[in-house]
């Protein structure tokens, strides 16, 4: 059984939080072939025993991080208007992307899921989670009549980070407010012009 699949209280929660503190602190500074479970355990004051128990490998470890950032992402915002709802969603990956440390653990894991199938499994689980969670603001437009019936909801919140995450991967920037401005303008005009449809 991995972290992923139990959701402790307790004694149990503070040693998962502890653990994915680790993990996250190391793939920022380390990449993921940086480190190891026993190193991860020294990071995080547990017992090895307890980590390969728990865990087993160091890619469990890295799905139960991504599987925790999906459980604790901020909900999608619902402002009664397209452009509200899509500026919201883009200041929201900006907020994340422009964070020191989580941009650097975005691109950590990205980079780490391009070489771990189980890494690039979790991040693209994570991010499922995170457009399922904020199409229905596409979905509420279209009931608007904002846009056409048949529009692709997830292709319109994919094309708002898109720009977002292609400026902190390509560029080692992190966006700012006016990236995340336009990201959410062209997104939004792109869906009213039947770009999106399907």
């Amino acid at each position: 059984m991995t972290g992923a699949e139990v959701r402790p209280g307790g004694r149990a929660a503070r040693v998962r939080s502890a653990l994915l503190d680790a993990a996250a602190t190391a793939l920022v500074e380390c990449g993921p072939a940086g480190f190891d479970l026993a190193e991860l355990a020294r990071r995080a004051g547990i017992g090895k025993t307890t980590v390969y128990r728990r865990w087993g490998t160091v890619g469990a470890v890295v799905g139960d991080l991504v599987a925790d950032m999906a459980e604790t992402s901020l909900p999608r915002a619902d402002t009664g208007t397209l452009d509200g709802d899509l500026a919201a969603n883009a200041d929201l990956v900006r907020a994340t992307l422009a964070d020191p440390r989580q941009g650097r653990l975005f691109a950590a894991l990205v980079a780490a899921a391009t070489a771990d199938p189980a890494t690039a499994d979790a991040l693209r689980d994570f991010y499922d989670r995170r457009i399922s969670e904020w199409q229905p603001c596409v979905a509420d437009a279209v009931a608007r009549g904002e846009l056409d019936p048949g529009t692709d909801t997830a292709a319109v919140v994919r094309a708002v980070s898109a720009p977002l995450y292609y400026r902190l991967l390509t560029r080692g920037e992190p966006p700012t407010e006016d990236d995340a401005r336009r990201a959410a303008g062209a997104a939004a005009a792109a869906a009213r012009a039947g770009v999106f449809l399907s």
